[in-house]
C-alpha cells in the first residue's frame, strides 16, 4: 500500500556543473546565480518550506560549498546590518534559514544522473515519502507548486506525484512524457511514462517538470544503478517501474515556470520577477520600454 504519511524531507539535487553558463559558474555554482536579489536555490527552499518540508538535503558536487554557506549564519555580516540598523536587510538573511540541524549536504561524486543524485538521498529519507526539487525549474506562484502537489498528494492517497507541463511538441523530448489516465481537475492519472522520447513516439504532449513526491521504495529500483537515457541512471525509469505497485498522478499547478537552466529562462524569470516586485517594477518597466526594438 502506498504511505498517505507526512512529506517531511526534500532532496534538492544541485551537483551539476552548470557549463551553460560559463564563464559565470566557474567558481560560483549555478544554483547561487540570482533571480533579482535572490539566488534560485533559495526560491526552491522556500517554496519547500511552505508546503510542510522539515528537513532538507542538497545533493552536491565538487566546489558547491557556497550553498552550504549561504544557508548559515554569517555572523559578521548580521552584526554589522544589526549595528547600522539595516533590520530589513537582516531579517531578510535570518527569514531564509532553515531551522539547525534540518540541512545536510551529500556528495554525489560521480556525475551519473538524476536517479542517481536522488539515490544518494536513500540514507537521509529513510523509510518515508519525500519530495524532490529541481532548481532550475523556477516556480512562481501562491500557493506554491510543491504546496498545490501536497494537495493532490492527500486528495488521491499518496503514491507517487509529479508536476507536469503540456509542452509544443517540438519540446516534449527533451522531457519524461506521461502516458495520461483518468483526469480529474488538474489531476491526471499517469499510466506510464517515458525518458526523452524520440520525435513521434512520445505517448502525449503531457511532460514531467522539475517537482516530485516520491515514496521510498523507488530506492529499491534505483539500487540497480541501470542505466537509460544518455547513458544516465534515470528518475523517470524508476518511476515507470512503480505504475502499478503505487498510485501515479501528474498534477498541472496554476503556477509560473521559468527554465532557469536556460539563459534565455534565466533572463525571462529576472524580468518577469522583478516586475511583480513593487519596488523594483516602476523603474524596470520604463527601461524595458526604452529598449523595445
Amino acid at each position: 500500500m502506498p504511505s498517505t504519511k507526512p512529506v517531511r524531507k526534500a532532496v534538492f539535487p544541485v551537483a551539476g556543473m552548470g557549463t551553460r553558463f560559463l564563464p559565470a559558474t566557474k567558481a560560483i555554482p549555478k544554483e547561487m546565480l540570482p533571480v533579482v536579489d535572490k539566488p534560485v536555490i533559495q526560491y526552491a527552499v522556500e517554496e519547500a518550506r511552505e508546503a510542510g518540508i522539515e528537513q532538507f538535503v542538497f545533493i552536491t558536487g565538487r566546489g558547491k560549498h557556497v550553498i552550504a554557506d549561504h544557508f548559515d549564519h554569517a555572523y559578521e555580516l548580521e552584526s554589522l546590518l544589526e549595528a547600522r540598523d539595516k533590520t530589513a536587510e537582516l531579517n531578510s538573511l535570518l527569514e531564509s534559514l532553515p531551522q539547525t540541524g534540518s540541512v545536510g549536504m551529500i556528495r554525489q561524486q560521480k556525475p551519473l544522473g538524476l536517479g542517481h543524485a536522488v539515490w544518494c538521498a536513500r540514507h537521509f529519507v529513510g523509510n518515508e515519502p519525500f519530495a524532490v526539487l529541481l532548481p532550475d525549474d523556477l516556480m512562481v506562484g501562491k500557493p506554491g507548486a510543491l504546496s498545490q502537489m501536497m494537495l493532490a498528494y492527500r486528495e488521491v492517497g499518496g503514491g507517487i506525484i509529479v508536476a507536469a507541463e503540456e509542452k509544443p511538441p517540438a519540446e516534449v523530448k527533451r522531457y519524461g512524457v506521461v502516458d495520461p489516465g483518468a483526469i480529474k481537475g488538474n489531476i491526471t492519472e499517469v499510466k506510464g511514462v517515458v525518458e526523452k522520447p524520440d520525435p513521434g513516439k512520445q505517448p502525449s504532449n503531457l511532460c514531467v517538470i522539475g517537482r516530485y513526491i516520491l515514496q521510498p521504495e523507488i530506492f529499491g529500483i534505483l539500487d540497480k544503478q541501470e542505466r537509460g537515457a544518455g547513458n544516465e541512471i534515470q528518475l523517470t525509469d524508476a518511476m515507470a517501474q512503480m505504475i502499478g505497485k503505487a498510485p501515479f498522478h501528474a498534477v498541472k499547478t496554476d503556477c509560473a515556470r521559468y527554465d532557469c537552466g536556460d539563459k534565455v529562462g534565466f533572463l525571462h524569470a529576472n524580468i518577469a520577477v522583478g516586475l511583480s516586485r513593487p519596488d523594483i517594477a516602476p523603474a524596470l518597466r520604463a527601461i524595458l520600454q526604452k529598449t523595445e526594438l
